[in-house]
Protein backbone atom coordinates (compact mmCIF):
# COMPACT_ATOMS: atom_id res chain seq x y z
CA UNK A 1 0.00 0.00 0.00
CA UNK A 2 2.81 2.47 0.23
CA UNK A 3 3.55 2.72 -3.23
CA UNK A 4 0.36 3.10 -3.92
CA UNK A 5 0.06 6.24 -1.79
CA UNK A 6 3.24 7.92 -2.71
CA UNK A 7 2.10 7.31 -6.78
CA UNK A 8 -1.17 9.02 -5.44
CA UNK A 9 1.00 11.45 -4.05
CA UNK A 10 3.28 11.93 -7.04
CA UNK A 11 -0.35 12.06 -9.29
CA UNK A 12 -0.95 15.08 -6.83
CA UNK A 13 1.96 16.96 -7.00
CA UNK A 14 2.58 16.95 -11.00
CA UNK A 15 -1.61 18.03 -11.13
CA UNK A 16 -0.96 20.93 -9.16
CA UNK A 17 1.87 22.34 -10.50
CA UNK A 18 0.69 21.90 -13.46
CA UNK A 19 -3.05 23.28 -12.67
CA UNK A 20 -1.01 26.67 -11.98
CA UNK A 21 1.11 26.63 -15.06
CA UNK A 22 -2.61 25.99 -17.06
CA UNK A 23 -4.15 28.72 -14.93
CA UNK A 24 -1.79 31.32 -15.56
CA UNK A 25 -1.03 30.57 -19.70
CA UNK A 26 -5.12 30.30 -19.72
CA UNK A 27 -4.74 33.93 -18.39
CA UNK A 28 -2.48 35.03 -20.03
CA UNK A 29 -3.77 34.25 -23.20
CA UNK A 30 -7.37 34.29 -22.59
CA UNK A 31 -7.95 30.68 -23.66
CA UNK A 32 -11.72 30.61 -21.70
CA UNK A 33 -15.14 30.24 -23.43
CA UNK A 34 -17.86 32.95 -22.55
CA UNK A 35 -20.74 32.29 -20.27
CA UNK A 36 -23.27 30.43 -20.78
CA UNK A 37 -27.21 30.74 -19.83
CA UNK A 38 -26.42 27.26 -17.82
CA UNK A 39 -23.41 27.99 -16.10
CA UNK A 40 -23.71 29.06 -12.40
CA UNK A 41 -20.10 30.51 -12.32
CA UNK A 42 -20.56 34.56 -12.84
CA UNK A 43 -16.81 35.42 -14.28
CA UNK A 44 -14.95 34.34 -17.09
CA UNK A 45 -12.66 30.78 -15.89
CA UNK A 46 -10.46 28.67 -17.75
CA UNK A 47 -11.30 25.47 -18.54
CA UNK A 48 -8.31 23.00 -19.32
CA UNK A 49 -7.67 21.48 -15.83
CA UNK A 50 -8.14 18.35 -17.74
CA UNK A 51 -4.26 18.51 -19.19
CA UNK A 52 -2.86 19.22 -15.93
CA UNK A 53 -4.94 15.83 -14.61
CA UNK A 54 -3.39 14.31 -17.58
CA UNK A 55 0.23 14.94 -17.02
CA UNK A 56 -0.11 14.00 -13.75
CA UNK A 57 -1.37 10.47 -14.46
CA UNK A 58 0.96 9.87 -17.13
CA UNK A 59 3.81 10.66 -14.47
CA UNK A 60 2.41 8.37 -11.86
CA UNK A 61 2.13 5.52 -14.79
CA UNK A 62 6.40 6.10 -15.79
CA UNK A 63 7.01 6.08 -12.22
CA UNK A 64 4.81 2.99 -11.59
CA UNK A 65 6.66 0.93 -14.80
CA UNK A 66 10.24 2.58 -13.76
CA UNK A 67 9.99 1.04 -10.17
CA UNK A 68 8.38 -2.14 -12.39
CA UNK A 69 11.76 -2.21 -14.42
CA UNK A 70 13.62 -2.11 -11.15
CA UNK A 71 13.23 -5.85 -9.96
CA UNK A 72 12.98 -4.94 -6.35
CA UNK A 73 11.73 -7.90 -5.05
CA UNK A 74 9.55 -5.92 -2.39
CA UNK A 75 7.60 -4.39 -5.63
CA UNK A 76 7.90 -7.63 -7.63
CA UNK A 77 4.19 -8.09 -7.91
CA UNK A 78 4.08 -4.70 -9.58
CA UNK A 79 5.45 -6.10 -12.80
CA UNK A 80 2.06 -7.97 -13.03
CA UNK A 81 0.27 -4.65 -13.74
CA UNK A 82 3.17 -4.06 -16.88
CA UNK A 83 3.02 -7.51 -17.89
CA UNK A 84 1.07 -6.59 -20.92
CA UNK A 85 2.39 -3.39 -22.04
CA UNK A 86 -0.26 -3.03 -24.62
CA UNK A 87 -2.82 -2.39 -22.11
CA UNK A 88 -1.62 -0.23 -20.28
CA UNK A 89 -0.17 1.84 -23.95
CA UNK A 90 -4.13 1.89 -24.75
CA UNK A 91 -5.58 3.07 -21.89
CA UNK A 92 -2.96 6.01 -21.61
CA UNK A 93 -3.85 6.33 -25.66
CA UNK A 94 -7.71 6.08 -25.12
CA UNK A 95 -6.94 8.69 -22.12
CA UNK A 96 -4.63 11.08 -24.72
CA UNK A 97 -7.70 11.41 -26.80
CA UNK A 98 -10.19 12.09 -24.20
CA UNK A 99 -8.24 14.78 -23.50
CA UNK A 100 -7.50 15.89 -26.88
CA UNK A 101 -10.65 15.74 -27.87
CA UNK A 102 -12.42 17.47 -24.44
CA UNK A 103 -9.69 20.28 -25.06
CA UNK A 104 -10.96 21.19 -28.39
CA UNK A 105 -14.62 21.15 -27.03
CA UNK A 106 -13.37 23.44 -24.28
CA UNK A 107 -12.11 25.62 -26.84
CA UNK A 108 -14.22 25.17 -29.87
CA UNK A 109 -17.40 23.83 -28.79
CA UNK A 110 -17.61 20.67 -30.60
CA UNK A 111 -21.22 19.26 -31.73
CA UNK A 112 -22.11 16.32 -29.42
CA UNK A 113 -21.92 13.67 -32.12
CA UNK A 114 -18.23 14.24 -32.86
CA UNK A 115 -17.79 13.94 -29.11
CA UNK A 116 -19.98 10.78 -28.95
CA UNK A 117 -17.86 8.95 -31.58
CA UNK A 118 -14.86 10.49 -29.65
CA UNK A 119 -15.41 8.39 -26.75
CA UNK A 120 -16.72 5.26 -28.70
CA UNK A 121 -13.18 4.95 -30.47
CA UNK A 122 -11.37 5.86 -26.81
CA UNK A 123 -13.31 2.71 -25.36
CA UNK A 124 -12.88 1.07 -28.40
CA UNK A 125 -9.13 0.93 -27.79
CA UNK A 126 -9.38 -0.57 -24.13
CA UNK A 127 -11.70 -3.30 -25.02
CA UNK A 128 -9.29 -4.34 -28.08
CA UNK A 129 -6.42 -5.06 -25.99
CA UNK A 130 -8.12 -6.87 -22.92
CA UNK A 131 -9.91 -4.95 -20.68
CA UNK A 132 -13.27 -6.15 -20.82
CA UNK A 133 -16.19 -7.59 -18.88
CA UNK A 134 -15.79 -11.37 -19.23
CA UNK A 135 -17.92 -12.30 -16.48
CA UNK A 136 -20.89 -10.46 -14.44
CA UNK A 137 -20.81 -11.54 -10.74
CA UNK A 138 -24.25 -11.71 -10.27
CA UNK A 139 -24.89 -15.51 -9.81
CA UNK A 140 -24.71 -15.40 -6.44
CA UNK A 141 -21.82 -17.31 -3.59
CA UNK A 142 -22.11 -20.45 -6.02
CA UNK A 143 -20.52 -18.21 -9.19
CA UNK A 144 -21.15 -15.08 -11.87
CA UNK A 145 -22.27 -15.28 -15.39
CA UNK A 146 -19.55 -15.74 -18.14
CA UNK A 147 -20.19 -13.06 -20.98
CA UNK A 148 -21.57 -15.71 -24.28
CA UNK A 149 -18.29 -14.18 -26.16
CA UNK A 150 -15.72 -12.02 -27.35
CA UNK A 151 -17.83 -9.17 -29.35
CA UNK A 152 -20.57 -9.52 -26.58
CA UNK A 153 -17.95 -8.66 -24.07
CA UNK A 154 -16.28 -5.57 -25.96
CA UNK A 155 -20.00 -4.49 -26.93
CA UNK A 156 -20.84 -4.38 -23.48
CA UNK A 157 -17.61 -2.75 -21.87
CA UNK A 158 -17.78 -0.22 -24.80
CA UNK A 159 -21.13 1.21 -23.84
CA UNK A 160 -20.29 0.78 -19.93
CA UNK A 161 -17.26 3.13 -20.36
CA UNK A 162 -19.38 6.10 -22.47
CA UNK A 163 -21.88 5.80 -20.01
CA UNK A 164 -19.88 6.71 -16.93
CA UNK A 165 -17.90 8.92 -19.03
CA UNK A 166 -21.31 10.70 -19.83
CA UNK A 167 -22.20 10.18 -16.33
CA UNK A 168 -19.56 12.22 -14.75
CA UNK A 169 -19.69 14.96 -17.40
CA UNK A 170 -23.01 15.50 -16.65
CA UNK A 171 -22.36 16.55 -13.10
CA UNK A 172 -19.31 19.08 -14.01
CA UNK A 173 -21.76 21.97 -12.89
CA UNK A 174 -20.46 23.21 -9.44
CA UNK A 175 -16.76 24.22 -8.18
CA UNK A 176 -15.35 20.59 -6.74
CA UNK A 177 -18.05 18.59 -7.58
CA UNK A 178 -16.56 16.04 -9.59
CA UNK A 179 -13.10 16.39 -8.52
CA UNK A 180 -14.62 15.94 -4.54
CA UNK A 181 -17.42 13.22 -6.26
CA UNK A 182 -14.34 11.21 -7.75
CA UNK A 183 -11.95 11.33 -4.96
CA UNK A 184 -14.53 9.94 -2.66
CA UNK A 185 -15.68 7.66 -5.40
CA UNK A 186 -12.02 6.28 -6.26
CA UNK A 187 -10.80 6.09 -2.72
CA UNK A 188 -13.40 3.87 -1.67
CA UNK A 189 -13.21 1.96 -5.00
CA UNK A 190 -9.37 1.72 -4.54
CA UNK A 191 -10.04 0.17 -0.64
CA UNK A 192 -12.33 -2.04 -2.31
CA UNK A 193 -10.02 -3.33 -5.09
CA UNK A 194 -6.83 -3.80 -2.50
CA UNK A 195 -8.85 -5.53 -0.12
CA UNK A 196 -10.82 -8.02 -2.82
CA UNK A 197 -7.29 -9.09 -4.21
CA UNK A 198 -6.23 -9.78 -0.79
CA UNK A 199 -8.83 -12.60 -0.40
CA UNK A 200 -8.58 -13.70 -4.34
CA UNK A 201 -5.44 -13.71 -4.86
CA UNK A 202 -3.26 -13.28 -1.35
CA UNK A 203 0.13 -12.68 -3.43
CA UNK A 204 -0.47 -10.21 -5.66
CA UNK A 205 -1.17 -6.69 -3.70
CA UNK A 206 -0.70 -4.83 -7.11
CA UNK A 207 -2.98 -5.29 -9.67
CA UNK A 208 -4.56 -2.38 -12.73
CA UNK A 209 -7.79 -1.75 -10.87
CA UNK A 210 -5.88 -0.63 -7.80
CA UNK A 211 -3.38 1.82 -9.77
CA UNK A 212 -6.17 3.24 -11.39
CA UNK A 213 -8.08 4.52 -8.59
CA UNK A 214 -5.10 5.60 -6.76
CA UNK A 215 -4.06 8.00 -9.83
CA UNK A 216 -7.54 9.33 -10.31
CA UNK A 217 -7.34 9.92 -6.54
CA UNK A 218 -3.92 11.67 -6.84
CA UNK A 219 -5.36 13.47 -9.88
CA UNK A 220 -8.66 15.27 -8.06
CA UNK A 221 -6.97 15.66 -5.35
CA UNK A 222 -3.60 17.73 -6.88
CA UNK A 223 -6.61 19.76 -9.23
CA UNK A 224 -9.44 20.23 -5.89
CA UNK A 225 -7.52 23.02 -4.22
CA UNK A 226 -7.86 25.31 -7.77
CA UNK A 227 -11.30 24.19 -8.23
CA UNK A 228 -12.75 25.01 -4.74
CA UNK A 229 -15.23 27.54 -4.88
CA UNK A 230 -14.72 30.29 -6.20
CA UNK A 231 -13.08 28.19 -8.40
CA UNK A 232 -9.57 29.66 -10.48
CA UNK A 233 -9.79 26.89 -12.99
CA UNK A 234 -12.10 24.27 -14.20
CA UNK A 235 -11.53 20.37 -15.56
CA UNK A 236 -13.65 21.10 -18.88
CA UNK A 237 -14.61 17.69 -20.19
CA UNK A 238 -11.01 16.92 -20.88
CA UNK A 239 -10.87 16.73 -17.27
CA UNK A 240 -14.18 15.44 -16.30
CA UNK A 241 -14.31 12.57 -19.40
CA UNK A 242 -10.50 11.62 -18.31
CA UNK A 243 -12.27 10.89 -14.61
CA UNK A 244 -15.20 9.27 -16.17
CA UNK A 245 -12.90 6.95 -18.47
CA UNK A 246 -10.22 5.48 -15.64
CA UNK A 247 -13.26 5.43 -12.70
CA UNK A 248 -15.07 2.79 -15.58
CA UNK A 249 -11.51 1.25 -16.79
CA UNK A 250 -11.02 0.75 -12.73
CA UNK A 251 -13.91 -1.30 -12.32
CA UNK A 252 -14.33 -2.50 -15.72
CA UNK A 253 -10.35 -4.51 -14.55
CA UNK A 254 -12.05 -6.15 -11.39
CA UNK A 255 -15.22 -6.51 -11.23
CA UNK A 256 -15.95 -7.76 -14.85
CA UNK A 257 -12.90 -10.59 -14.03
CA UNK A 258 -14.02 -11.51 -10.21
CA UNK A 259 -15.61 -14.71 -9.55
CA UNK A 260 -17.97 -14.06 -6.54
CA UNK A 261 -17.16 -18.09 -5.16
CA UNK A 262 -13.82 -16.65 -4.29
CA UNK A 263 -14.96 -14.00 -1.88
CA UNK A 264 -15.07 -16.57 1.63
CA UNK A 265 -18.11 -15.71 2.84
CA UNK A 266 -21.95 -17.66 2.94
CA UNK A 267 -23.55 -14.20 2.81
CA UNK A 268 -25.88 -13.70 0.01
CA UNK A 269 -25.38 -10.09 -0.40
CA UNK A 270 -21.22 -9.76 -0.27
CA UNK A 271 -21.32 -12.22 -3.11
CA UNK A 272 -23.00 -8.88 -5.10
CA UNK A 273 -20.42 -6.27 -4.16
CA UNK A 274 -18.45 -6.56 -6.72
CA UNK A 275 -21.02 -5.51 -9.13
CA UNK A 276 -23.20 -3.11 -6.45
CA UNK A 277 -19.42 -1.18 -5.61
CA UNK A 278 -19.08 0.34 -8.78
CA UNK A 279 -22.80 1.32 -8.95
CA UNK A 280 -22.85 2.86 -5.39
CA UNK A 281 -19.56 4.64 -5.79
CA UNK A 282 -21.40 6.30 -9.22
CA UNK A 283 -24.50 6.39 -7.55
CA UNK A 284 -25.34 10.40 -8.06
CA UNK A 285 -23.57 10.32 -11.46
CA UNK A 286 -25.34 7.96 -13.30
CA UNK A 287 -28.74 8.82 -11.27
CA UNK A 288 -28.38 12.72 -12.83
CA UNK A 289 -27.60 10.88 -15.91
CA UNK A 290 -30.06 8.89 -15.80
CA UNK A 291 -32.92 11.86 -15.63
CA UNK A 292 -31.40 13.83 -17.75
CA UNK A 293 -31.91 10.99 -20.51
CA UNK A 294 -35.23 10.65 -19.81
CA UNK A 295 -35.97 14.41 -19.40
CA UNK A 296 -34.95 15.36 -22.51
CA UNK A 297 -36.02 12.62 -24.73
CA UNK A 298 -39.59 13.40 -23.34
CA UNK A 299 -39.03 16.88 -24.12
CA UNK A 300 -38.29 15.63 -28.06
CA UNK A 301 -34.77 16.85 -27.33
CA UNK A 302 -31.26 14.83 -27.82
CA UNK A 303 -30.48 13.31 -24.64
CA UNK A 304 -27.08 15.49 -25.34
CA UNK A 305 -28.60 18.90 -25.34
CA UNK A 306 -27.77 20.90 -22.60
CA UNK A 307 -29.88 22.47 -20.08
CA UNK A 308 -30.14 23.56 -16.49
CA UNK A 309 -32.54 21.01 -14.94
CA UNK A 310 -29.24 18.85 -13.29
CA UNK A 311 -29.97 17.34 -9.53
CA UNK A 312 -26.91 20.60 -9.12
CA UNK A 313 -28.91 23.28 -10.50
CA UNK A 314 -32.19 21.26 -8.82
CA UNK A 315 -30.51 22.02 -5.03
CA UNK A 316 -29.49 25.66 -6.00
CA UNK A 317 -32.89 26.46 -7.09
CA UNK A 318 -34.10 25.09 -3.66
CA UNK A 319 -31.89 27.56 -1.64
CA UNK A 320 -28.64 25.89 -0.94
CA UNK A 321 -25.53 27.86 -1.01
CA UNK A 322 -22.72 26.62 -3.71
CA UNK A 323 -20.86 25.11 -0.70
CA UNK A 324 -23.60 23.07 0.71
CA UNK A 325 -24.59 21.62 -2.70
CA UNK A 326 -21.46 20.53 -3.45
CA UNK A 327 -20.93 18.96 0.40
CA UNK A 328 -24.66 17.55 -0.23
CA UNK A 329 -23.52 15.70 -3.16
CA UNK A 330 -20.10 14.20 -1.08
CA UNK A 331 -22.17 13.30 1.58
CA UNK A 332 -24.72 11.27 -0.77
CA UNK A 333 -21.66 9.43 -2.48
CA UNK A 334 -19.42 8.56 1.05
CA UNK A 335 -23.04 7.29 2.51
CA UNK A 336 -23.62 4.43 -0.31
CA UNK A 337 -19.24 3.86 -1.16
CA UNK A 338 -19.11 3.09 2.46
CA UNK A 339 -22.06 1.51 3.32
CA UNK A 340 -21.48 -1.07 0.39
CA UNK A 341 -17.68 -1.37 1.30
CA UNK A 342 -18.81 -2.51 4.87
CA UNK A 343 -21.42 -4.78 3.03
CA UNK A 344 -18.28 -6.04 1.89
CA UNK A 345 -15.64 -5.58 4.81
CA UNK A 346 -17.64 -6.68 8.05
CA UNK A 347 -18.45 -10.32 6.65
CA UNK A 348 -15.30 -10.78 5.26
CA UNK A 349 -12.82 -9.31 7.89
CA UNK A 350 -14.70 -9.40 11.04
CA UNK A 351 -17.63 -12.25 10.46
CA UNK A 352 -19.80 -9.52 11.46
CA UNK A 353 -23.54 -9.88 10.18
CA UNK A 354 -23.86 -7.00 6.82
CA UNK A 355 -26.90 -6.12 8.72
CA UNK A 356 -24.88 -3.01 10.09
CA UNK A 357 -24.08 -1.82 6.77
CA UNK A 358 -27.67 -1.95 5.75
CA UNK A 359 -28.42 0.41 9.55
CA UNK A 360 -25.40 2.77 8.65
CA UNK A 361 -26.97 3.46 4.96
CA UNK A 362 -30.27 3.81 6.16
CA UNK A 363 -29.29 6.71 9.07
CA UNK A 364 -26.87 7.84 6.57
CA UNK A 365 -29.65 8.40 4.00
CA UNK A 366 -32.14 9.67 6.28
CA UNK A 367 -29.71 12.47 7.59
CA UNK A 368 -29.33 13.04 3.81
CA UNK A 369 -32.52 13.56 2.76
CA UNK A 370 -33.45 16.27 5.92
CA UNK A 371 -30.17 17.82 4.97
CA UNK A 372 -31.66 18.15 1.45
CA UNK A 373 -34.77 18.95 1.44
CA UNK A 374 -34.21 21.60 4.49
CA UNK A 375 -34.64 24.54 2.25
CA UNK A 376 -38.06 23.57 1.72
CA UNK A 377 -39.46 23.85 5.12
CA UNK A 378 -37.31 27.04 5.52
CA UNK A 379 -39.21 28.74 2.35
CA UNK A 380 -42.38 26.82 3.80
CA UNK A 381 -41.66 28.98 6.85
CA UNK A 382 -40.91 32.03 5.77
CA UNK A 383 -44.04 31.84 3.18
CA UNK A 384 -46.47 31.04 6.20
CA UNK A 385 -44.85 33.84 8.55
CA UNK A 386 -45.07 36.17 5.38
CA UNK A 387 -48.92 35.27 5.22
CA UNK A 388 -49.63 35.54 8.31
CA UNK A 389 -48.31 38.93 8.32
CA UNK A 390 -49.93 40.20 5.75
CA UNK A 391 -53.36 39.05 7.01
CA UNK A 392 -52.67 40.81 10.29
CA UNK A 393 -51.74 43.94 9.14
CA UNK A 394 -55.02 43.97 6.52
CA UNK A 395 -57.99 41.61 8.42
CA UNK A 396 -59.17 44.95 10.76
CA UNK A 397 -58.29 48.13 9.74
CA UNK A 398 -60.79 49.52 12.85
CA UNK A 399 -58.35 47.81 15.35
CA UNK A 400 -55.82 50.40 13.16
CA UNK A 401 -57.80 53.32 13.05
CA UNK A 402 -58.70 53.04 17.12
CA UNK A 403 -54.99 52.38 18.20
CA UNK A 404 -53.91 55.75 16.16
CA UNK A 405 -56.58 57.62 17.71
CA UNK A 406 -55.89 56.72 21.30
CA UNK A 407 -52.53 56.58 21.07
CA UNK A 408 -50.43 60.15 21.76
CA UNK A 409 -46.33 58.59 20.93
CA UNK A 410 -46.09 58.08 17.37
CA UNK A 411 -44.73 55.17 16.27
CA UNK A 412 -41.11 54.65 15.48
CA UNK A 413 -39.93 54.72 11.66
CA UNK A 414 -39.11 51.27 10.45
CA UNK A 415 -35.81 51.55 8.59
CA UNK A 416 -35.62 50.99 4.86
CA UNK A 417 -34.77 47.73 3.41
CA UNK A 418 -34.71 48.76 -0.11
CA UNK A 419 -37.12 45.96 -0.77
CA UNK A 420 -35.15 42.60 0.29
CA UNK A 421 -38.06 40.70 2.33
CA UNK A 422 -35.43 39.99 5.19
CA UNK A 423 -34.42 43.23 5.51
CA UNK A 424 -30.61 41.93 4.62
Amino acid sequence: MTLFVVLALVTAVVTFAGSLVVWKLSLKYRLYPKIRERDVHTRPTPRLGGIAMFLGILVAFAAAAWVSALGIDRFANLQIVFKDPFQVLAILLAAGLIVGMGVADDIWDLDWLTKLAGQFIAAGLIAWQGVSIVSLPIGGPDGGITVGSSWMSATVTVFTIVLVMNAINFIDGLDGLVAGVALISSGVFYLYSYLLVQQTSPTNYFNLASLLAVVVVGACLGFLPLNWHPAKLFMGDAGALLVGLLMATSAIAVTGQVDPSQLGTDELFPAFIPIIIPFAVLLIPLLDFGLAVVRRLRAGKSPFAADRKHLHHRLLDMGHSHLHAVLIFYGWTAVASFGCLLAFVLPVYFEVDSSWAFLFLGVGFVVLAALTLAPLGRRKRQTVAAEADAAGTTSAPGLDELAAATTTRPAPERPDTGGHPTGA
